[in-house]
């Protein structure tokens, strides 16, 4: 990058240069314009490893890229709730960029998971946006705290694979705000990422590439965004129309296309220069921040980072079961039998742009071989990871009932194949492959002592043989130390302290989006609204195989104390936590809020706040959780903001979103902010207006219009006449025209 102030530098670049500067060079780097002493700069894919292709790779470096520490996926590193986690991670993931010459890790998602079906589910955090936002937010501040650049994506409302390209997600603006807009406002908000990319998808019919109410008026002017907003790569429309939307930099290169519509309508004065300045003056100002970094490239310590991916492998998965105690696995004792191809071959990350080529690969079999010398550990794949299996099924299965019938424990690992789920596809089913529900089946006939392993990217249905298994890990993917976790956590080595950051369903009919999910003829309705994911299944009391924040433990807990105060705008949550165990673990304190009275739908309660403590055995300690206004406020279509409504809310600590441990009150004042009026509203409405009502009330006199509107029997009928239509009915003691006298200066205005 040039000496130069990118303002002073701007003013001497031509039309040319600057609409040169708006394309990518490259795939994967943008416009140099050496004259000028600019220098290309990479950005690349993420976000739970660094995928840099090599040079002379294949064109999209999906089987080619520079080894890396390949750390656990989203869905994975969701399950930690660790925010402290989060911002470790991505400092590793910094380093790893410096070492390597890259400017921006493309990276974080933190699409919402609407469904449990969508292809990409992996690399997502939860179906919360609260648990979402943190996240990304530690992590985002954890890259660029190492002079690196990310990218937060994909904005918005990129919740499918199928038609992603060209699908128009149909959502009204209130479940926008409060579902699927606040992981990245949290983000943006909190850590200011050097770039957001935009999704492919149309919102309301609208492309994210070119919506200005998106890209301007929500990340910018209401949000606080100073940085670059990127294209997903190929998510151009027409990039005349994004440039004034505020798209400013098109990736991969359109070879020389993007730069075409651009000059054309500049000349057609569609697009005006200084449109086209704001846009290239913020390509310049990444490439200046990117510019220390990728002067000084930092070293990397291989085995840390590995080291790192462990621990974070080991906070990610969750233990669902342990009746009985089976689990931890002693250190000495009889046999222990190894079911499951999964063990010997790790599923460890998603396919698609975020595959990492790990620096090593940690296997369960070999990990748990070394963690327990003092016990016979056999091994039997019982089933392959082929497509077609073929006639294989019969003779593994009955090998691997063979050395399960003998043995004092069996761990049997099964999961998703990785044609399953992956980037530009959805699923269709929740199901495990029929093959390996056999073994686990003819296992547990030969042995109940069974302890089910899982190795999945997303959700699998469970019902139907989790109730006879007493022992249950979900490992989700954990990275390529996942292996050597998996056995830490078998053997107790570590206590499992992972939370669910999805709810599990029972079967896939009783997800929220069923029927609405992926939608047809290029659009999908979110019929659900507000409820996604625990908010869907709480408020509508539907059994679930296990709940949103649910996990295990090898000590137990006792929490005691719960005390709501107010505090400022919002309120503080305290709760004492002691470990009544024999063994140091970690328990996770969330807090969700129920609106106890509402005059809008609000979910039966979401969450608000979490927080993580270790204690050692016996040992006890006040965890304390903050609520901000915001965590008590629903979206106001009518106010366009934020708006808490006065009165008592119920404040609940728990386990999981269903395993409540206690429960308080608070009462808050609303926002004293009267409701603006429609021009068509419903009498009852101007009745109900704190302002207005007793005007009309005066204007109405205590006649017959009165007592009609007051009516035990047909007051509810006259209440829902538009007031401007029954001005027109004979004998109404008011005119259409002095509707208006009854809102001036008062803040509850006809709009």
């Amino acid at each position: 990058m040039s000496d130069e102030a990118p303002t002073s530098l701007l003013d001497r670049l031509s039309t040319e240069e600057k609409i040169a500067l708006l394309d990518g060079q490259d795939f994967w780097r943008t416009q140099a314009l050496l004259d000028h002493g600019v220098a290309a700069v990479m950005l690349t894919d993420g976000p739970h490893g660094l995928r840099k292709q090599e040079e002379g790779g294949d064109h999209l470096g999906l089987a080619d890229s520079v080894p890396a520490t390949c750390f656990p996926p989203a869905v994975g590193l969701a399950s930690s709730f660790d925010v402290d986690l989060l911002r470790r991670v991505g400092a590793a993931l910094g380093r790893e960029c410096r070492a390597n010459g890259v400017a921006v890790l493309l990276g974080p998602g933190v699409n919402i998971k609407r469904s449990p079906l969508c292809g990409r589910n992996f690399e997502y955090f939860s179906e919360d946006p609260l648990l979402a936002g943190e996240l990304a937010a530690a992590f985002v501040a954890g890259v660029q705290g190492e002079g690196v650049g990310t990218s937060l994506k994909h904005f918005a409302a990129n919740n499918q694979e199928t038609a992603r390209m060209t699908v128009s997600a149909e959502v009204d603006e209130r479940t926008l705000r409060e579902i699927y807009l606040p992981a990245f406002e949290t983000t943006v908000r909190r850590s200011q990422p050097w770039t957001v990319m935009c999704s492919y998808n149309r919102i309301n019919g609208v492309y994210a590439s070119q919506d200005p109410w998106l890209l301007t008026r929500v990340l910018r002017e209401e949000w606080g965004f100073s940085g670059l907003v990127v294209s997903d790569w190929g998510a151009v429309d027409d990039r005349a129309a994004g440039v004034r939307a505020g798209l400013d930099l098109e990736m991969p290169s359109s070879g020389g296309s993007g730069a075409a519509r651009v000059r054309d309508a500049l000349q057609a004065g569609t697009l005006t220069g200084a449109e086209l300045d704001r846009a290239v003056g913020r390509v310049l100002e990444l490439l200046e921040r990117a510019a220390p970094g990728l002067a000084e490239p930092l070293g990397v310590d291989v085995e840390a980072h590995h080291a790192l991916a462990r621990e974070a492998a080991t906070r990610s998965a969750v233990l669902l079961e342990n009746d009985g105690g089976l689990l931890p696995l002693a250190a000495h004792g009889g046999t222990v039998a190894v079911v499951g191809e999964f063990a010997r071959t790790p599923r460890y990350q998603g396919a698609g742009s975020s595959q990492v080529n790990p620096t090593r690969l940690d296997d369960a079999l070999s990990a748990l071989r070394s963690a327990l010398p003092g016990r016979e550990i056999t091994f039997s794949p019982g089933f392959t990871l082929a497509t077609d299996p073929g006639e294989d099924d019969e003779e593994l299965r009955a090998a691997a009932v063979a050395a399960a019938t003998d043995a004092d424990t069996v761990l049997v690992f099964l999961g998703l194949p990785a044609a399953a789920e992956s980037e530009g596809y959805d699923r269709t089913h929740l199901e495990l492959p029929a093959a390996q529900l056999a073994v686990l089946e003819a296992v547990l006939a030969a042995n109940p002592r069974t302890v089910v392993v899982l190795s999945n990217g997303s959700v699998v249905r469970t019902s139907g043989w989790v109730e006879r298994v007493p022992a249950v890990l979900e490992a989700w993917l954990l990275g390529q130390a996942g292996g050597a976790a998996t056995a830490d956590l078998l053997t107790g080595a570590v206590n499992p302290s992972g939370r669910l950051a999805e709810t599990l369903p029972v079967r896939l009919a009783d997800t929220p989006a069923v029927g609405n999910f992926p939608g047809e003829h290029g659009r999908v309705r979110y019929g659900e609204g507000l409820l996604v994911g625990y908010r869907w299944y709480d408020t509508r009391d539907l059994p679930v195989a296990f709940p949103f924040g649910h996990g295990l433990s090898y000590t137990t807990f006792q929490w005691s104390d719960l005390a709501v105060e107010p505090d400022g705008d919002g309120a503080r949550v305290r709760v004492r936590v002691t470990n009544t165990g024999s063994r140091s673990g970690v328990e996770t304190v969330q807090v969700y809020v129920h609106d106890r009275e509402a005059s809008v739908f609000r979910p039966e309660a979401e969450l608000r706040g979490f927080a993580r403590v270790e204690l050692a055995p016996g040992e006890a300690q006040a965890v304390e959780v903050g609520l901000d206004r915001r965590a008590f406020a629903y979206w106001h279509d009518g106010h366009g903001d934020w708006f808490v409504e006065g009165g008592e809310f119920e404040i609940r600590v728990g386990a999981s979103s269903r395993d409540v441990r206690a429960r308080a009150t608070i009462d808050l004042p609303g926002d004293e902010r009267p409701t603006p009026l429609a021009a068509d509203a419903e009498v009852g409405e101007f009745l109900a207006h704190p302002v207005v009502g007793p005007r009309l009330r005066e204007r109405l006199g205590g006649g017959e219009w009165t007592r009609m509107l007051e009516d035990p029997v047909n007051g509810q009928m006259m209440r829902a006449v538009p007031l401007v239509r029954l001005t027109r009915f004979p004998g109404f003691p008011l005119a259409e025209d002095e509707i208006a006298g009854l809102t001036d200066a008062t803040g509850g205005r006809v709009h």
